[in-house]
């Protein structure tokens, strides 16, 4: 008797094909970097909107970005952690801003230079008035670490709206990644300032990238913009 075929994991939420037409459009402009901050004194003047992306070091944070805006060399990438070491920003128009903050964890450069961009994700996280929401990135292959779960709680504290990402899912196999997902919605479900449900994300093969777009597309029209 032959077994039946695993059952493919759901890679994101359900998206019409209006909202996934509406994200593409997002983002086809032209995106441009606009500035960076080391500090929280140096943030620039808010406007729009902004989405932040965060995430352990090395999760995938501008190679996310490049893969949004179709622009392959917009945000710098590297292999080595803690290449991003500011919280760096883009934006097309006043309409939206996207901001590629440092990885926290592990880092290859001091001790307290990661601490001093811990204190700035946490500062930002907690004073910006106009974020509308961090999506948070988690490798599927290794999953959530405990870092993880303290930025869920300064997130909590901090009344922002917040997604979970998980970005490389090409690289794991399909039980892995359901598991994984499975892992990330358990989760999210037991935070008050999270959204409820997770999306798998392939920067490199671009699955789940319009499912993304359209996800912020539709926060903007929730918000009359």
């Amino acid at each position: 008797m032959t077994s039946a075929k695993p059952e493919a994991p759901r890679l994101a939420p359900s998206f019409t094909a209006g909202e996934i037409g509406a994200g593409r459009r997002l983002f086809a402009s032209e995106w441009r970097f606009v500035s960076a901050a080391g500090s929280a004194a140096s943030l620039p003047t808010m406007r729009g909107n902004e989405i932040a992306f965060v995430g352990r070091s090395n999760v995938g944070k501008s190679s996310l970005i490049n893969a949004l805006t179709n622009r392959s060399g917009l945000a710098r990438t590297s292999h080595a952690p803690g290449r991003t070491q500011e919280l760096v920003f883009f934006a097309a128009d006043d309409r939206l801003t996207l901001v590629d903050m440092p990885g926290y964890g592990y880092a290859a450069a001091p001790k307290a230079k990661v601490a001093a961009w811990t204190a700035l994700i946490h500062a930002y996280l907690r004073g910006r008035a106009n974020l509308k929401r961090v999506y948070v990135l988690v490798d599927a292959r290794r999953g959530l670490a405990a870092a993880d779960s303290e930025v869920l709680e300064t997130l909590d504290g901090a009344a922002v709206s917040y997604q979970m990402v998980l970005t490389k899912a090409d690289e794991v196999k399909q039980a892995e990644l359901a598991a994984c997902l499975d892992a990330a919605r358990a989760t999210l479900s037991k935070h008050p300032a999270a959204f409820p449900d997770a999306l798998a994300t392939s920067a490199h093969g671009g699955g789940g990238i319009p499912e993304l777009r359209a996800a912020i597309a539709r926060l903007l029209a929730e918000h009359g913009k």
